[in-house]
């Protein structure tokens, strides 16, 4: 069953354990991030159904060959050894920022093997259409016309300036660069290394996605795509953030959040506001839910 897309996506900022992102200085989470890239890169892969092992990736990045693997395999490794160098250089000489340059020369390098034109929105070469998202259920989402995502990509950037808090900063646009597929290819695997570089270019740890909650992100994700609400998707993706720990990949427990108490707040991407389901609370410093039509 295919299911039209609607123009919001929604959150409740409540739901989300934004202190299990700790603040630790940038050089440190940079120190933390470069440490764990064989186990970053690993899970990344190893959540887009690549076959090495961890062993197999630290022996790839220090320059052996590796039998018995694909090269379409080995190439993705590659790939994303240089987009989390990337993201990491980036920072170190504070030019990182959420912007489309970055998000392109990202995309270039993690997704050239796999995305057609690589580095390009949709809509920007030659080749058209893209953007179906395929889930877990064998169900599919339409793609958001190619035409709408330079406004789109607009709307984001000025509202995300609206956000003061660089990790729902982050996290917001995780989302919503993951529900909008921008790209042909490797949106979400680009989304997650510019949310990384957002939390270090603001002294926070990067986040990990790892492979053996990979089936709690797929539920998340398919929260976000049927029903464009980004609670899920940013609850558990705090969860998987470990305050003091220095492994990465070690698995952790699920977030609980309990949707039927969403109280949210949408606005179409064109900036038509929509009421309010809930407006009882006063308002915080931050946004508990979106309304900024993203």
């Amino acid at each position: 069953m295919t299911r039209d897309m609607r123009k919001s996506i929604s959150w409740d900022l409540s739901r989300v354990d934004l202190e299990r992102i700790r603040h630790i200085g940038t050089e440190k989470a940079r120190h933390r991030f470069r440490a764990a890239l064989p186990d970053l890169i690993w899970n990344a892969a190893a959540l887009e159904g690549n076959t090495f092992t961890l062993a197999e990736v630290r022996e790839l990045l220090n320059g052996a060959t590796v039998h018995g693997r694909t090269t379409e395999e080995e190439q993705q490794i590659l790939a994303l050894s240089e987009g989390y160098s990337l993201v990491d250089e980036l920072v170190g000489k504070d030019e990182f920022q959420l912007n489309k340059a970055n998000s392109d020369h990202v995309h270039a390098q993690v997704a050239r093997h796999e995305a057609i034109e690589s580095g390009h929105f949709r809509g920007e070469g030659s080749v058209q259409g893209g953007g179906t998202v395929r889930l877990t259920n064998g169900g599919y989402v339409d793609g958001i016309p190619q035409a709408e995502l330079p406004g789109r990509w607009k709307l984001l950037m000025e509202r995300l300036a609206e956000i003061q808090d660089p990790r729902v900063r982050a996290l917001v646009y995780n989302a919503a660069a993951t529900r909008t597929q921008y790209y042909f290819d490797g949106n979400k695997r680009t989304a997650r290394l510019m949310m990384a570089g957002e939390l270090m270019a603001h002294g926070f740890d990067a986040v990990n996605i790892p492979n053996s909650r990979r089936l709690e992100f797929n539920v998340a994700l398919d929260e976000l795509f049927q029903s464009n609400d980004a609670t899920q998707l940013m609850a558990f993706t705090t969860s998987c953030a470990v305050p003091g720990a220095e492994n990465p990949s070690s698995e952790q427990k699920p977030a609980h959040v309990r949707f039927s108490e969403l109280r949210n707040m949408k606005l179409d991407l064109h900036g038509l506001a929509e009421h309010a389901l809930n407006d009882e609370a006063a308002e915080p410093a931050e946004p508990r839910s979106n309304d900024f039509g993203i």
